[in-house]
């Protein structure tokens, strides 16, 4: 039983775990009432909808996540989301091969990544604004790839991309569920059994102390911006296959959508601390509470007002309980 209790404790005492099994038990009380409202909740349509609505919310909090633990944050990423919708939906319509212009499209995403990394962390400009920038700058992208319109249909030739990326199955389960299952498999064992997790989290507790202890501040946010960046376009390619256009529109709100994920499963905004266990039950609560409200009969309004309401209180909690340990620290060195 001793063990079992260690074990237990172990458990609860890896950073960020307490808030991801708050915001668990929160899921399950919103289901709980969902289901009560409407019992067609739980059908089994409803499910795996909702689970294709939530996956590339997973995934593009998955990149912002990263960002965000740095101590960092990315507001480009719903711009690049929507310019590797149209790139891609392009690059298929003027007959490059499908898979040529997932490469393409991936590598010039990656960029915006590598400039946002470099703006941030070796020109040192505060990520607010090097953000804001390249989210205009891949925005204006989006628009003027095809000449400031939506993209025609890309057509039978890149169907394998579209039942890749969207309408295949595995198992009864849409593959844009298993793409945002393996992307958490890959990057939560990056963040949590690799040095360069280590050095993530130790850039955004305290980046002179990170520094002083030979972590490379600038590859290391350079990174988190890659991924970020790499997130962001795969759930522009989701959004071409699903479509099956490009779309200017595409990937807008998506940064709040990301940023709701993360601060809603326990990611501080502050840095240092998060688990992307939080951020697949973040993105499950904002994926549940939109089809939720939307089986209860509730406008777009209203679900956006309570999603943004969630996000401050969240943000406000993670303020109050780390100003509380930093005054009991206090108290105790006094």
């Amino acid at each position: 039983m001793s063990s079992a209790g260690g074990f237990v404790r172990r458990i609860i005492n890896i950073r960020g775990m307490r808030q991801a099994i708050t915001v668990s038990i929160g899921l399950v009380i919103i289901c709980v009432v969902f289901s009560m409202i409407n019992p067609l909740f739980f059908s089994n349509r409803n499910v795996a909808n909702l689970l294709r609505q939530v996956a590339p919310i997973l995934i593009i909090g998955i990149g912002q996540s990263f960002v965000m633990i740095t101590g960092n944050i990315d507001l480009s990423i719903g711009s690049v989301a929507g310019m590797g919708c149209m790139m891609s939906a392009t690059l298929m319509t003027k007959g490059v091969n499908q898979w040529a212009a997932v490469a393409v499209t991936l590598v010039c995403c990656l960029l915006i990544g590598l400039l946002n990394g470099q703006l941030v962390a070796k020109c040192g400009l505060p990520p607010f604004i090097a953000t804001l920038g390249t989210m205009t700058i891949a925005r204006g992208i989006a628009q003027i790839v095809n000449g400031n319109y939506n993209t025609d249909a890309i057509g039978d030739g890149a169907q394998m991309f579209r039942d890749f990326f969207y309408y295949g199955r595995i198992m009864g389960v849409f593959n844009t569920v298993w793409i945002a299952v393996a992307i958490w498999l890959v990057f939560n064992f990056i963040l949590s059994s690799t040095k360069t997790g280590r050095h993530i989290y130790a850039a955004g507790s305290n980046i002179e102390a990170a520094r002083m202890s030979g972590v490379n501040i600038n590859a290391t946010i350079t990174k988190a911006y890659l991924i970020s960046s790499f997130c962001a376009c795969i759930v522009g390619l989701t959004a071409s296959a699903t479509s099956g256009m490009g779309t200017m529109d595409a990937g807008n709100m998506y940064e709040m959508y990301a940023v709701a994920a993360s601060v809603i499963g326990g990611v501080s905004p502050l840095g240092g601390q998060g688990l992307l266990l939080g951020t697949v039950i973040g993105a499950a609560i904002w994926g549940v509470l939109q089809n939720g409200l939307q089986f209860a009969g509730a406008p777009v309004a209203i679900r956006n007002i309570l999603i943004g309401i969630i996000v401050v209180i969240s943000v406000l909690l993670d303020i109050v309980v780390r100003k509380g340990k930093w005054l009991k620290k206090k108290s105790a060195r006094a």
